[in-house]
């Protein structure tokens, strides 16, 4: 089962990087590692993608440490079976967020921090791209975040050129789904990092993806019909 998973899924990768052109001959990818079991299959997948692609293309994992005290060890330890040495930032972010600035919304303080670490660190290191762990179910539940708490229709790009650092974002995971990345880590035996923060899982996003796990439930194949939909949207499709 574990090799038909991993095949299912590595097509997927492909297809995303096919279709949307995410990796190119010669990019150095940096590959932000938070130690959890979307990063953790976001570097499986682009060690296959370099191994089995004609393509040549360098990664360097990026860990950036929010100074929860986490051990990034077995993080370390995974990528060197792959043949990668990981690159670790440290930061004092889940200082500024929890303590000195106290947030009610702390992820989008956090995620913007994180970014801005890891996009100065892969502009440091040399990297063209930076590769997040984004997968479909990510996609649909930014898209219900949006329309739900903020009254507009938006979601991330699988690819996105960030003039300000001269970087571009890719999201190879995108037509992965979770339940696959949690089967693939299982089968694997791949140990994931526990996540320290504070907010873990009470987040409107944890609600979102709770809603939509139930709406997958009574509809098998909601979140990638949703997913399609996203990709097939044009100013043609509102106010008929």
């Amino acid at each position: 089962m574990s090799k038909r998973l991993i095949k299912k899924m590595f097509k997927q990768v492909r297809n995303a990087n096919l279709k949307y052109d995410l990796i190119k001959m010669n990019d150095h990818v940096a590959a932000g590692l938070s130690g959890g079991k979307d990063s953790l299959t976001l570097i499986y997948f682009l060690w296959l993608l370099d191994k089995y692609t004609p393509l040549e293309f360098n990664v360097i994992p990026i860990h950036i440490d929010l100074g929860w005290g986490m051990d990034p060890e077995p993080l370390a330890d995974f990528c060197r079976q792959l043949g990668y040495d990981l690159k670790i930032e440290q930061t004092n972010i889940g200082e500024v967020v929890f303590k000195a600035r106290q947030e009610n919304n702390p992820c989008s303080l956090c995620a913007n921090m994180r970014r801005g670490a890891l996009n100065n660190a892969a502009k440091r290191l040399g990297c063209n791209k930076v590769a997040l762990g984004h997968h479909l179910d990510d996609v649909v539940n930014t898209l219900f975040l949006s329309m739900l708490y903020e009254e507009r229709f938006a979601v991330f790009k699988p690819l996105t050129y960030l003039d300000r650092v001269d970087i571009t974002v890719i999201r190879p995971l995108i037509y992965v789904e979770e339940k696959d990345i949690d089967q693939f880590i299982k089968s694997q035996a791949i140990q994931v990092v526990e996540n320290l923060c504070p907010a873990d899982k009470t987040t409107k996003r944890n609600e979102i993806s709770l809603l939509l796990a139930d709406l997958e439930n009574k509809h098998p194949g909601a979140r990638r019909s949703i997913l399609r939909s996203i990709e097939n949207v044009n100013e043609n499709n509102f106010w008929k």
